[in-house]
């Protein structure tokens, strides 16, 4: 569905892996590699991968995974051309309501504690913090944030 701003929210297809491999290879230091996408979208079937486009190009990707009543989030990112205009709000917000009307009650992620833009929107939406992972992150022994949304209907617009 495009909004009236042009963005469009879909389902992450084969044609998206290039761009969105690339977003992640950007906004990570440990990016995941290509395969791990293809396997989200050929093998699991607990995945849900989401992308939005802007002018013809991949603005953000998210994987997550469908796990009972739960949805981890698993990677979100914006390329760097589209962030700062509440894009990957809109694209989180998208794959919550989707979650939500399979059933889905509860959302949970991990996020490097020294992303203060990415903390500051989910805490915006709700999530809280439930505990944090000691050097969860090899690259520099970051600790990881657990956050978590314990009840999806109540987000707005969700």
């Amino acid at each position: 569905m495009e909004d009236p701003t042009g963005l469009l929210i879909r389902k992450m297809i084969e044609v998206d892996l290039e761009q969105v491999v690339a977003i992640d290879q950007v906004s990570f230091s440990l990016p995941w590699p290509s395969s791990s996408f293809i396997y989200e979208l050929k093998d699991n079937f607990s995945s849900r991968s989401w992308v939005a486009e802007m002018d013809r190009r991949v603005a953000a990707m998210m994987v997550g995974w469908l796990i009972m009543d739960e949805l981890h989030i698993a990677t979100i990112a914006t390329h760097p051309d589209y962030r700062r205009r509440g894009i990957g709000k809109k694209l989180l917000l998208h794959a919550l309501r989707a979650a939500k009307a399979e059933g889905v009650t509860r959302a949970f992620l991990e996020v490097r504690e020294g992303n203060h833009a990415a903390l500051s929107m989910y805490r915006n939406l709700g999530f809280a913090e439930d505990g944090r992972r000691n050097e969860y992150y090899k690259d520099n022994n970051e600790d990881a944030i657990l956050m978590s949304l314990n009840d999806l209907g109540h987000i707005q617009g969700v």
